[in-house]
């Protein structure tokens, strides 16, 4: 008889966790030692070798959470972006990525890959005969991000990774913005998951933290570099971790629901001149949402019309908070022309489609109505000061 496969919710509440086999807490205890014994036992343990009792436990968890072999957490999410980048990298090698990056990504391959000897090409559109025609021989790696930041556009996933293994290349995806909870690119064959965990995965606001997910085969690929770069995270910060991904799919799915409703409320209104999220049947790549996610996530962007300044509305803004971060259980909104994408140049953000007026918003878990009630009377009173101004 074969055993039922636990659920999702199961799988963040009970999978990784560590048995307290003295007092039978509830929880998973926390193992705060750096040194470990290293004669007679079975794992000679270390912090920057990411195998303490807490980081073993969390890896479990999150690789089952995206459906992979195995994990490894790192000190933010940047950390496990540029380890597993130049795990697979070398001099002289050439990777592909999509246009639409996060900033700190994007910044990362700019400044620091050619000093490696590392080529690299953008594809501006997110289609498939781009990421074709930017494929050499030398071609190692194919780089995506969706939905994307902040213009929450997608890339068909599947698409991709056919065409990856075709020409034997690697394939990484950021899913940061959807969440295991939203999509699984392993099971449409990607090769590698990253996360910025300090975002959904923590989903407070009081975690730094990386993940990346894959094959055995290709995470020890990429330990043999995290080893030496030192990434490690704190086993405070995984236990914290750990028990914020508990309540991983309650949160996100609320987000879900309430940024869809907000995204249909901000489309009708008169001071709004553009709403970008992948759950309105008017975006470009809704048809491909529904064929690759399972719910359209917690994060949208818009555009305010009317001569509206975005900082100004954003600093009469009450309960929505201006914040650099996301994916919190609260909601924030910020510029990512000074924020996310400040590190790209003027013309590379107008390459995104990243003008000064866009804002990006990311839902939390809060009454839909209190969330319109504040837009309303933000957008309000910024209306009477463009007025005053204008007298």
């Amino acid at each position: 008889m074969n055993s039922k496969k636990p659920g999702f919710n199961t799988i963040c509440t009970h999978l990784g966790e560590i048995k307290d086999e003295q007092f039978k807490g509830a929880v998973s205890p926390i193992y705060l030692s750096t040194s470990y014994a290293f004669e007679d036992v079975d794992v000679k343990r270390y912090p920057r070798y990411f195998n303490t009792p807490n980081q073993e436990a969390l890896c479990k968890k999150i690789a089952a959470l995206e459906k992979g072999e195995s994990s490894l957490i790192f000190g933010s999410g940047m950390a496990a972006i540029s380890t597993t980048l130049f795990a697979f990298l070398q001099k002289g090698d050439h990777i592909v990525l999509q246009r639409t990056l996060y900033g700190g990504t994007a910044n990362l391959v700019n400044e620091e890959f050619e000093k490696y000897g590392i080529e690299f090409s953008y594809v501006d559109s997110q289609g498939i005969e781009g990421f074709k025609e930017k494929i050499k021989p030398n071609t190692k790696v194919i780089y995506i991000e969706t939905p994307s930041n902040p213009l929450l556009t997608l890339t068909d996933i599947k698409a991709v990774a056919d065409i990856a293994k075709q020409n034997d290349i690697v394939t990484m995806i950021d899913n940061t913005f959807a969440s295991p909870v939203n999509q699984n690119p392993i099971t449409l064959g990607i090769d590698i998951v990253l996360h910025s965990a300090t975002k959904y995965l923590g989903g407070h606001s009081d975690i730094l933290a990386g993940a990346v997910v894959a094959t055995e085969a290709h995470i020890d690929k990429i330990f043999q570099v995290a080893k030496n770069f030192g990434g490690s995270l704190s086993d405070f910060t995984v236990w914290m971790l750990e028990r914020s991904i508990k309540t991983l799919g309650i949160r996100v799915k609320r987000q879900n629901k309430t940024a869809l409703k907000l995204a249909k409320w901000l489309k009708k209104h008169d001071d709004i001149a553009a709403v970008y999220y992948p759950g309105l049947s008017s975006h470009p790549d809704h048809e491909l949402a529904k064929k690759q996610m399972k719910g359209f996530g917690g994060m949208l962007s818009f555009e305010l019309k009317n001569g509206l300044d975005a900082s100004t509305f954003q600093k009469e803004l009450k309960l929505i908070k201006s914040s650099m971060s996301l994916a919190g259980v609260e909601s924030t909104i910020l510029s990512p022309h000074l924020t996310s994408h400040a590190l790209l140049s003027e013309d590379e953000r107008q390459l995104q489609g990243i003008n000064d007026g866009l804002l990006r918003f990311s839902v939390g878990i809060e009454e839909k109505e209190d969330l319109v009630y504040d837009i309303s009377q933000a957008l309000e009173k910024t209306k009477i000061l463009v007025l005053e101004h204008n007298i």
